[in-house]
């Protein structure tokens, strides 16, 4: 994998925003209600400095090591999101250094977490991830179970609940994106919770996500370009 310069690092962000801001236009949202997580994972970090040089502040990591090795090597104002498969016996090390995770996918997780972030100053906020498509390979609460563990974890007095997330196919469209929308709507209205978070779209269908309530995209490729091995 050959290394993306800085300065075509910052054109790609640029384009992103560009991007991003035309899908809020065409949707009627206002710019200021969607966050761009950039997903570092496996890339160089001069990759990752550059983007923090182009003023990106919210990075997406994968895994837990990585995560660590992040965190000491960039500034202390890059608000870190983990966005990969977590399982609880790392937990107490996400706890620590994430200010979000978008991957709580059992009631078993969640208490894991709600334990280890005993000792934050606040609440960690975290949000459910929903198997939308319910795919067989993919991690994720179904969706008519998503009320049952949310209901769960509202007993827990050291997560803060945010949101859902998903990885739906990227080839099914919107249609998952606007699933995942009206299943939050059900459960604000059900369990009382404010849910003002949705974690969807990707490299190849961010814009499909905004158009359907996407408050935060997780985006790699489309600014590091291609993965290279795990570091």
């Amino acid at each position: 994998m050959s290394e993306i310069p800085p300065d075509e690092i910052r054109e790609r962000l640029a384009s992103i925003e560009a991007r991003i801001t035309e899908a809020c236009r065409a949707a009627g949202r206002a710019r200021s209600e969607v966050r761009l997580v950039a997903v570092s994972k496996k890339q160089p970090l001069a990759s990752v400095l550059a983007a923090y040089a182009a003023g990106q502040r919210v990075f997406g990591e994968n895994y837990v090591q990585e995560l660590e090795a992040r965190v000491v090597s960039m500034p202390p104002d890059v608000d870190w999101h983990f966005v990969g498969h977590l399982q609880t016996n790392k937990a107490r090390k996400v706890a620590e250094l994430a200010g979000m995770v978008h991957t709580v996918d059992s009631e078993r997780l969640a208490i894991a977490l709600d334990r280890a972030s005993a000792l934050r100053a606040s609440p960690l906020p975290v949000l459910l991830q929903v198997n939308i498509d319910r795919e067989g390979t993919k991690s994720g609460v179904l969706p008519e179970g998503a009320e049952t563990v949310l209901a769960s974890m509202q007993r827990l007095t050291h997560l803060s609940i945010q949101g859902l997330m998903a990885i739906p196919n990227p080839e099914a469209g919107a249609r998952p994106f606007a699933a995942l929308r009206l299943l939050a709507g059900s459960l604000r209205k059900r369990l009382g919770l404010p849910l003002p978070e949705l974690s969807m779209g990707m490299s190849a269908d961010f814009e499909q996500a905004v158009s359907e309530g996407a408050t935060l995209v997780r985006i790699g490729t489309e600014i590091f370009g291609a993965r290279g091995p795990r570091i």
